[in-house]
């Protein structure tokens, strides 16, 4: 038995094997799935109370060649939203964010790999926008969280369900903000498109290492340039990086090649930060506690939509991008590290640091 703790995986547990089939079965009965089938993978929920608190836990079993795998995610309903300003630290970034979304139609792109904190991105972006007088919808696969007076979707694809058919009958039904859990085909991303040039505000996530890299990848699903340019309003790329423990985390000073790396000056009298040995109690000796978000905003201007509308490539619209101010996702760690929000060995984990 394993836990995944602020992205680690921990070995909590080694079972008897003469448990594996009973603990397995107990698990498929608790999520209303077929015990009897065990060579497909299947997909459910068990919903309990903890402490006064819903906790819903997500439940998928893969059959492997030792016998079936569970994997678990916890999602503790009470404590689902957090505020823009309690993910995003660096003001400048959280202003340019909050100025995207106070636009009344266009298109928001967040994109990360698996993990990274998309959806919390996006759910508290919408927490923040959800007034009465707004009538906001979302299409999600699965549904992790509710909403209060959002209409949440969920996608179910035995019955022809899919993102694109939801969006579609989302434009009939009045909305003001639009939630695409995820672009991941050519008709979904078109649809999403037409909703943001005809007057609605649309929130998706896509899957790209940077955010002029979506540029790209909306290019390989056939969405056309000139469509491109004057729907979109902005892209978050992010990514996620254990947070030191603000009680125990010990200033250093990094050395020469660390600060090439970061593409800092060697003499600039910088100061990063790193845990003592064995940490302190309240970070469970770990010396991390928490996560921080690494971010990348890039805001469209008239630059950028002429460069896009003539086909540019990514590295030239991050080029552009970085000439107007955007703080790419390596500057925006050095933020952090200079803030003693994370360590270096966390950043190079989860950022591509390239010359």
């Amino acid at each position: 038995m394993r836990f995944r703790i602020d992205g680690s995986l921990q070995q909590v547990q080694v079972l008897a094997k003469k448990v594996q089939m009973g603990l397995v079965s107990r698990l498929k009965i608790l999520s209303k799935l077929d015990i009897a089938e065990k060579r497909l993978p299947q997909d459910g929920r068990i919903s309990v109370r903890m402490e006064d608190r819903p906790i819903d836990f997500r439940v998928s079993t893969i059959p492997s060649k030792w016998g079936e795998k569970v994997c678990m995610r916890i999602l503790d309903k009470s404590n689902t939203i957090l505020r823009l300003d309690k993910l995003i630290s660096h003001q400048e970034s959280l202003a340019l964010v909050r100025d995207m979304i106070a636009q009344p139609y266009g298109i928001i792109y967040v994109t990360g790999p698996t993990g990274s904190g998309k959806t919390t991105t996006l759910y508290s972006a919408l927490a923040e926008l959800n007034d009465p007088d707004v009538n906001i919808s979302t299409a999600e696969d699965p549904i992790e969280y509710d909403l209060p007076r959002i209409n949440q979707v969920q996608v179910h694809k035995d019955i022809g369900l899919d993102f694109a058919r939801i969006l579609r009958a989302f434009l009939r039904q009045d909305p003001d903000i639009i939630l695409v859990g995820e672009t991941r085909d050519k008709e979904t991303a078109h649809i999403a498109v037409e909703a943001a040039l005809t007057g609605h505000l649309v929130f998706t996530t896509l899957h790209t290492n940077d955010a002029a890299g979506a540029f790209t990848r909306l290019g390989e699903m056939g969405v056309e340039p000139f469509l491109m340019s004057s729907s979109t309003i902005g892209i978050i790329a992010q990514r996620l990086t254990k947070r030191l423990c603000p009680h125990c985390k010990e200033p250093y000073t990094p050395d020469e090649m660390a600060l090439k790396y970061m593409g800092l000056p060697a003499n600039g009298g910088h100061t990063f930060y790193h845990p003592p040995a064995g940490g302190c109690d309240r970070c469970s000796f770990s010396g991390y506690k928490g996560r921080v978000g690494v971010y990348e905003v890039l805001r469209m201007n008239a630059a950028l939509r002429k460069l896009v509308v003539g086909g540019g490539k990514s590295e030239e619209i991050a080029a552009v991008a970085v000439q107007n101010g955007m703080k790419t996702l390596k500057d925006y760690s050095v933020w952090l590290l200079e803030n003693g929000l994370t360590t270096m060995e966390e950043v190079l984990q989860v950022v591509s640091v390239r010359e």
